[in-house]
């Protein structure tokens, strides 16, 4: 990327570079050009070793050179411009600041590592002919080495004495084992199975039936190979290790989730703060229920006794539907939405991963739509309360519509803003503003509904308390109802996130092992929604009574990823 040029020899401009950027890295990151819905990655993985990262860090700053010369071009200045140059600059520097400090010798997590997105990525692989599940064997094959790779990474850090934490480390030799299809594994319920890879490939034709099953027990091999030594070598070498990160590494990783740096003591303040005012409408809802109950006694009353859908199958129809409605309802009333934004899917996640919902965005040409993720936990029945607000952040109006409609207006952003861009708290933010909108437009239609939103945003607010607390090892308040004066622990912190939530433990155990190796992530929910908030208080005080929320909301969704001060900045002015 030494060239500041363009084929016809004009000078970039801050978006091109951006693009360029994108193409770089697609040939570089496999995993990412699949996410893209490129084809010409289905066969392929990354270089997830020391050498691969150091590459991909080396792009970046190639890029941030060019961006230096790019913006100071003429048109550099313009707001589309300047709006991608910002994103970019920061990006970038975020994730140098991360590899520089050789965290990506210590990614061990049980929901975002090297190893996760190797086997995520196969469920976004195009797997409809038989020329795509030739490609599917040859990205089989490429899974040896990108776990070897990722186990130098880690064995380069531990030379280092660069350590994992020691919970995420054991959850994610639990999850191998499960990836392995043997015993004792998350989603094996005891019993051996073929494992993911062999699961994966049995869905592909007869004809590469023999060369899909050698790949996939290759596959498997190169997972009890990790797994092993994760479990042999890794795992004791870490134990003793302190979970939390301290505050050093905490403001790198905030600063890498929510692109911005944080006042952390306030936004710990402001996270009590939410709790104590969440904690009132709780029990206003609460009674309504149960009269004389708190809120988590209502809540396990309605696990018993609330609305509830029963059936794998029947959950992944209803939760279609539910957005199905959601996409009828808003379009023209509180959005304008294209025709291809408006198709998305519900899915149930595969076992053995995490137990939280998730989303995954829709190729570039829409090919592969935007999909809803339900991990069922071997569960079979599904109390509603849990589920309304969920899917109006996973789905629509939340991640769905932001997403989709910055890959519908790719080409007026950038690719990279449509797409590698993203700054998690930006979306985060947005998933937890649209639970927030649907509320305020009356869509939460009982009190089951309300109090099971109302949860959600509890969870939120208590991600911010006990991610900074935890980790930064703060003080808990006077005014706390849960061991004021004392300092948070992780015990502590599993034990408060536990009383203040209406989910089941292992979601709790799952939540908080999470937070321990994504530090900053987590508070990124709540801290997001209130820029999003604080930027349409903005936007309406500026406008007056002309202020057109339909119009705010569309601009708001058109203008890409930005970090949360930045976005702040941006969403007043629309």
């Amino acid at each position: 990327m030494s060239d500041i040029l363009t084929s016809n020899g004009s000078a970039r401009l801050p978006r091109q570079v951006a693009d360029a950027y994108v193409d770089e890295l697609i040939a570089i990151d496999p995993i990412t050009g699949t996410y893209l819905g490129i084809a010409e990655s289905s066969g392929k993985l990354p270089d997830l070793s020391p050498a691969g990262r150091a590459a991909a860090a080396e792009l970046s700053r190639a890029t941030l050179a060019l961006l230096d010369a790019a913006e100071r071009q003429p048109g550099a200045d313009s707001d589309v411009e300047r709006r991608c140059a910002r994103l970019l600059r920061e990006r970038l520097s975020a994730e140098l600041a991360v590899h520089e400090a050789d965290e990506d010798l210590r990614a061990v997590s049980n929901i975002h590592s090297p190893a996760h997105a190797v086997r995520e990525v196969f469920t976004l692989t195009p797997a409809d002919t038989d020329e795509d599940w030739a490609a599917i064997a040859e990205r089989l094959r490429a899974v040896p080495a990108a776990y070897a790779g990722y186990r130098e990474c880690l064995a380069l850090g531990l030379d280092r004495g660069l350590y994992g934490s020691p919970r995420p480390t054991a959850t994610f030799v639990e999850q191998l084992t499960g990836w392995a299809g043997e015993p004792g594994g998350p989603g094996t319920e005891g019993d051996a199975t073929g494992g993911f890879f062999a699961e994966f490939a049995a869905g592909g034709p007869q004809a590469l039936r023999a060369e899909l099953d050698e790949a996939a027990a290759a596959a498997t091999a190169a997972v009890v190979e990790l797994r092993d030594w994760m479990r042999d070598v890794y795992a004791p070498a870490v134990q003793g290790q302190p979970d939390p990160v301290g505050r050093e590494r905490y403001a790198r990783w905030s600063r890498y989730f929510n692109g911005t740096d944080l006042d952390l003591d306030e936004a710990y303040a402001y996270g009590w703060s939410e709790y104590h005012r969440l904690l009132a409408e709780m029990k206003e809802e609460a009674a309504k229920i149960l009269p004389g109950a708190g809120p988590w006694d209502a809540l396990r009353h309605l696990d018993e006794h609330g609305t509830h859908i029963e059936g794998v199958d029947e959950v992944q129809a209803w939760l279609q539907g539910l957005m199905d409605e959601a996409i009828e309802n808003l379009d023209g009333t509180h959005f304008e939405l294209a025709e291809r934004v408006k198709r998305v899917e519900s899915r149930i996640a595969p076992p053995g991963g995490a137990a939280a919902p998730y989303y995954t965005n829709p190729s570039e040409d829409f090919s592969r739509p935007g999909r809803t993720w339900l991990p069922t936990m071997g569960q079979t029945r599904f109390p509603v309360y849990d589920l309304v607000s969920t899917w109006y952040h996973e789905g629509v109006p939340g991640h769905h519509l932001q997403l989709a409609q910055w890959t519908h207006v790719a080409d007026q952003l950038s690719r990279y803003q449509a797409s590698v861009g993203l700054v998690s708290a930006n979306a985060e933010g947005w998933a937890l503003y649209a639970e927030r909108l649907m509320d305020e437009l009356g869509y939460l239609k009982d009190a089951e509904q309300r109090l099971g939103y109302l949860d959600a945003q509890m969870m939120r607010a208590t991600r911010v308390i006990v991610d900074i607390g935890m980790h930064l090892g703060l003080e808990i308040p006077a005014d706390s109802p849960f061991h004021p004066g004392e300092h948070w622990t992780v015990d502590l912190a599993q034990e408060f996130f536990g009383l203040h939530s209406g989910r089941p433990a292992d979601f709790v155990e799952s939540e908080l092992t999470r937070y321990l190796s994504m530090p900053g992530q987590a508070i990124g929910y709540k801290l997001g929604e209130r820029a999003w908030l604080l930027g349409r208080d903005n936007a309406r005080a500026a406008h007056g009574d002309s202020f057109d929320l339909k119009a705010w909301h569309m601009a708001a969704l058109s203008q890409g990823s930005l970090g949360l001060d930045d976005l702040v900045d941006e969403l007043s002015k629309l």
